[in-house]
């Protein structure tokens, strides 16, 4: 029988693990409060004199507020988008069943797998003539991100008694009605968990907008920050200061939100 690790080796090996992603997260946050020479040498000490002037010269730039207005409006219509979409697939797939709906429910856990294509994307946006706008980079992430939506509703929906179902169709509930008023107020935990996935990935996602969108007053805020860097990389005292100002809302959303990560991710994993 193999022996555990006694708790305080597991909390060695949790806190080696932590400081490996908060030890880079240090030093950008320091370093964006040192000048230019400080802030080159990347290193983890505290600043000899605290630069708050840099994050007055980002905010001073014309472009940061249309980059988070940018991210933020995709942010937003996607997670409406997958969580409208999966929603009702899974329902649909869970409760129907057949042959037909089960190769369709494969086809979305291969989505999981089977990496993007960009070249193809391009083409066909091109052919239905919405390459670089705004619906064009919506509909991209929805089909990138529905796969996972389908996969976890469907998951969770299982666990959802059938006699609910029955129960509201023998009271003369019609399917669309049984979705909307039953189905929906009962999968909401496991919504927010994809909303926060997808705000995460859309926000954080850098290849999707390089590749889709051509025209700079559509740029994300990622988008916006790889032009910053560009243009100031002989200051980085400035780009750190510019990276936490870009990743402090998702940040602040994913610590208040934490939780229903967790919860949504194994609320189908037992059945009741």
């Amino acid at each position: 029988m193999r022996k555990k690790l006694p708790p305080i080796a597991l909390e060695i090996v949790a806190i080696g693990l932590a400081l490996l992603i908060l030890i880079p997260f240090f030093m950008i946050f320091i370093n964006s409060f040192k000048g230019i020479r400080e802030s080159a040498l990347f290193g983890l000490s505290l600043p000899s004199t605290w630069e708050f002037s840099n994050y007055r010269d980002v905010f001073n730039q014309d472009n940061i507020l249309r980059g988070f207005k940018n991210s933020f409006l995709l942010s937003a219509l996607v997670v409406v988008c997958v969580n409208l979409f999966a929603s009702m697939a899974a329902f649909v797939i869970q409760r129907r069943g057949g042959k037909f709906l089960n190769g369709v429910y494969m086809a979305f856990i291969m989505g999981l797998i089977v990496p993007v294509s960009i070249i193809p994307t391009i083409r066909l946006l091109d052919v239905l003539h919405i390459k670089g706008t705004y619906l064009s980079i919506v509909m991209y992430y929805t089909a990138v991100l529905l796969p996972f939506a389908v996969f976890l509703l469907v998951g969770f929906i299982k666990s959802v008694p059938r006699e609910l179902d029955e129960a509201a169709i023998l009271e003369g509930c019609g399917y669309f009605r049984l979705y909307l008023k039953i189905i929906l107020p009962l999968i909401s935990t496991v919504l927010v968990t994809v909303s926060i996935v997808v705000i995460v990935s859309v926000w954080n996602d850098f290849f999707g907008p390089f590749y889709l969108v051509t025209d700079s007053t559509k740029w994300t805020i990622v988008l916006q920050v790889f032009n910053f860097v560009t243009l100031y990389s002989t200051n980085w005292g400035i780009v750190f200061a510019f990276m936490i100002v870009v990743i402090a809302p998702v940040l602040i959303i994913y610590l208040f939100l934490q939780r229903y990560i967790i919860d949504g991710l194994t609320a189908g994993s037992v059945k009741g």
